[in-house]
């Protein structure tokens, strides 16, 4: 995904659960073809662990003749981590990858010094219609491996690890939690995990790490007598055991990590430890010196020339 402008996450209501430090509710924003909701960065939160980005993108309904183009642009400095709930999209880079990503299935495209993609819907779905649901998180790269060569892996929903009982699924999409292992190579200790909960089932989210967050994707849940509805971020106090209860089926994701070591400098697609390297990649993009990706012509210009942000 690149880049789209979007107001920021507007703060949520108060609450009396103290293990909660932040509720963001983000807005949706109309890119033409499907609707996005931005819960990072915002405001009152920058990053989550590694997480620097997070859009959910839809739900969306494509007519015939319609679908998702995302023209091919750059990234440096991060990976984009996809995942559907619904739908299909036809990933393309520049190291030559031609793949679909579908339900339950992950793409972690990690860009390091460079690398090129984009994101489109199939034409054989143009032609019968589709759905599109899904979450696209960024997450930065650790300092040894922020000009690491640009890399992507797929994998099936079959290799990562899905826990069930008690009125709980699970799908572990990288890290280590609830006593499995996703085979997901990351650059830093995180978590990111898809839940499912029947209604009155109860999730409990031990405090691994200290930057940790779920958000809501369907249905209402319950933390400590406080109720939350779809398309929220909760972020948690460090420290704190938590107890997520559904209210009625519910759908959300967990995600957190370590801090990264160090800030992070963001601008358009491109994340950094250092502002010149993003100046060196604007410069690049603008001059043509990245790669491209095989049978997609196409190209996202160099937006306008904002500064670039400094997380934290």
């Amino acid at each position: 995904m690149s880049w789209h402008s979007a107001e920021d996450p507007i703060p949520g209501d108060h609450f009396s659960c103290d293990a909660i430090k932040t509720l963001i509710v983000p807005r949706s924003r109309d890119l033409g073809s499907f609707a996005v909701r931005r819960a990072l960065p915002s405001t009152e939160c920058r990053m989550v662990g590694p997480f620097i980005f997070f859009d959910q993108m839809g739900p969306s309904e494509f007519l015939f003749g319609q679908g998702m183009d995302v023209r091919p642009h750059p990234h440096i400095g991060l990976s984009t981590v996809t995942y559907l709930f619904d739908g299909e999209i036809m990933h393309r880079d520049s190291l030559g990858t031609e793949l679909p990503i579908r339900p339950g299935e992950l793409n972690w495209m990690t860009a390091g010094r460079g690398i090129t993609h984009s994101e489109r819907t199939a034409p054989t779905l143009r032609q019968s219609g589709s759905r599109l649901f899904g979450i696209q998180s960024w997450v930065a790269l650790t300092d040894r491996d922020e000009e690491s060569a640009p890399a992507f892996e797929h994998y099936d929903a079959a290799a990562l690890p899905v826990l069930t009982g008690e009125g709980k699924t699970v799908r572990l999409i990288a890290g280590e939690a609830f006593g499995a292992r996703s085979p997901v190579r990351t650059s830093s200790p995180m978590v990111y995990a898809d839940v499912a909960l029947e209604a009155g089932a109860v999730l409990p989210l031990d405090p691994t790490y200290d930057e940790r967050a779920i958000y809501t994707s369907a249905g209402a849940i319950e933390i400590a007598g406080d109720g939350f509805g779809p398309g929220q971020l909760l972020v948690f106090r460090p420290g704190d055991r938590i107890s997520v209860r559904a209210t009625e089926p519910a759908r959300f994701m967990v995600l957190g990590g370590e801090p990264m070591d160090g800030p992070r400098h963001l601008w358009w697609n491109f994340v950094s430890s250092r502002p010149e390297r993003i100046a060196q990649a604007k410069e690049d993009w603008r001059q043509g010196r990245f790669d491209t990706v095989p049978n997609d012509a196409e190209f996202i210009p160099l937006p306008e020339d904002p500064q670039p942000v400094r997380y934290p």
